[in-house]
């Protein structure tokens, strides 16, 4: 049997061990036929966060190379296994012709296609702001309380971000943001500041509380965190199911004056629609996200990269985790890492974006020799 391009491995267990990201990537070489890796991608639980040095360095000589590149989460993933509750590493080798290329940021272009990882400090607008585009998360733990890591070249960074171009490969960015929408989008017609006042004819919380579903209208308080404001972007007839939309979220509602704060300025004449998060709708829309990436990809893939919200995975499906399955049913046997982040980083209308409550899908096939 040849060689694989990529191929994963996991390990977990008691205590935050080196000897778990050792035997990922050890697992992983074994099931790419590979004596040696290109570069490894490692992820790590938020009990490494302190000290991941020691995972680093195992990993780097499991996998006979110095390119290990990842990040702390809040969970970790393969194709075979999530882990959300133990010290844990997730490796996936990379071989062939596939390389991870670490560059700095003022050597990106409009071609590349940049793993992208970063702590919540790091996170800028002129770091996200770039020609390239930008897949990824935010590192992250269940508490949001860190500490957070980041490493590339088997080595913690510094600046707290990470840039690594994907080379060898086609690729394709795909972003599943999984809301229902409660209404149709309706034109922003007055604002103040950060407040909405009018969508349409009427004011802003009365459209909200009559689009509610009667089940969650009669609760005594409305669980607010799980509803947000969809933005459209280009024809607002098609931007729900294209995906086309950026989620804006509700800080307060105000009955004296029936306006709701949203947490960026909303801007009038916009297209805003009220949407709520919502299992079923997610799991319909990450199975669209693939179908579109793999139609977009045009060719059987090697390997996918998965980057879920920490509020979504399987505390959000019921302790099963859909968009895994979605991804499975859809390329069996295909190699699949990636982390549980506080935040997914992917493009959106030409620019890159960060993502709330979403999973950012990568698609790679290798290119022929």
């Amino acid at each position: 049997m040849s060689p694989r391009h990529a191929a994963t491995g996991l390990s977990h267990g008691h205590g935050e061990l080196p000897e778990h990201a050792e035997r990922a990537v050890k697992r992983a070489l074994a099931k790419a036929g590979l004596a040696r890796a290109n570069a490894v991608l490692l992820f790590l639980t938020p009990e490494y966060s302190a000290n991941p040095e020691p995972a680093l360095r195992a990993a780097a000589r499991a996998g006979g190379c110095l390119q290990v590149v990842g990040c702390t989460g809040a969970g970790i993933l393969t194709d075979e296994e999530w882990v959300l509750d133990s010290p844990g590493a997730a490796a996936m080798v990379l071989g062939g012709n596939i390389h991870l290329n670490i560059s700095p940021q003022g050597n990106l272009s409009d071609e590349d296609m940049v793993l992208s990882l970063c702590t919540p400090a790091g996170l800028t607008a002129d770091w996200l702001d770039v020609p390239a585009r930008r897949f990824g998360a935010v590192s992250g733990d269940l508490f949001g309380h860190g500490p957070f890591k980041v490493w590339s070249g088997a080595r913690v960074a510094e600046s707290e971000q990470v840039d690594a171009i994907m080379s060898g490969v086609n690729g394709v960015i795909g972003a599943s943001q999984g809301v229902r929408a409660l209404t149709s989008p309706i034109e922003v017609a007055e604002v103040q500041g950060y407040d909405i006042k009018r969508l349409g004819n009427y004011p802003a919380l009365s459209v909200l509380v009559q689009s509610l579903p009667q089940n969650v209208r009669e609760m005594e308080r409305v669980p607010l965190h799980l509803i947000m404001g969809g933005v459209t972007i280009g024809d607002p007839d098609t931007a729900i199911r294209e995906g086309r939309y950026r989620l804006n979220h509700i800080v307060a509602a105000n009955p004296g004056d029936q306006s709701i704060t949203l947490s960026e300025r909303p801007a009038r004449g916009e297209r805003l629609f009220w949407a709520m998060r919502d299992a079923l709708t997610a799991e319909r829309d990450m199975r669209a996200c693939i179908s579109r990436s793999a139609q977009e990809l045009g060719s059987e893939p090697d390997l996918a990269l998965l980057f879920p919200c920490m509020g979504r995975g399987p505390n959000f499906f019921g302790n099963r985790d859909r968009d895994i399955e979605a991804l499975r049913a859809h390329f069996p046997g295909l190699p699949i890492v990636g982390m549980y982040g506080n935040g997914e980083l992917g493009p959106l209308d030409g620019v890159n974006h960060l993502f709330q409550y979403s999973a950012i899908l990568g698609l790679f096939s290798a290119k022929a020799v």
